[in-house]
């Protein structure tokens, strides 16, 4: 099987210490979407930002490529890749 491209919409929300963490991914059907739905979550109530990213890779196999960075909207971590 080919890869797939998967495109992922994340919002941030802050615990009980004040420390980011991530919300309930959503997967949308499109990079276009995942930035729409994105820039909504920013917005969402108790949230402090989101992303918008894409994961390319053979679903077959389990076998994906690091997360791409589509854009970010609002207050989110500056290291993602600790999540």
């Amino acid at each position: 099987m080919s890869d797939v491209t998967y495109y992922v919409a994340l919002p941030f929300l802050t615990d009980e210490d004040g420390s980011p963490v991530a919300g309930a991914a959503e997967e949308c059907q499109s990079s276009a979407a995942a930035l729409r739905r994105a820039e909504m979550m920013s917005h969402g109530t108790g949230h402090t930002g989101a992303v918008a990213f894409s994961r390319s890779g053979d679903p077959m196999t389990g076998e994906f490529g690091d997360a791409k960075l589509l854009r970010s909207f609002g207050n989110v971590p500056e290291d993602l890749g600790t999540l």
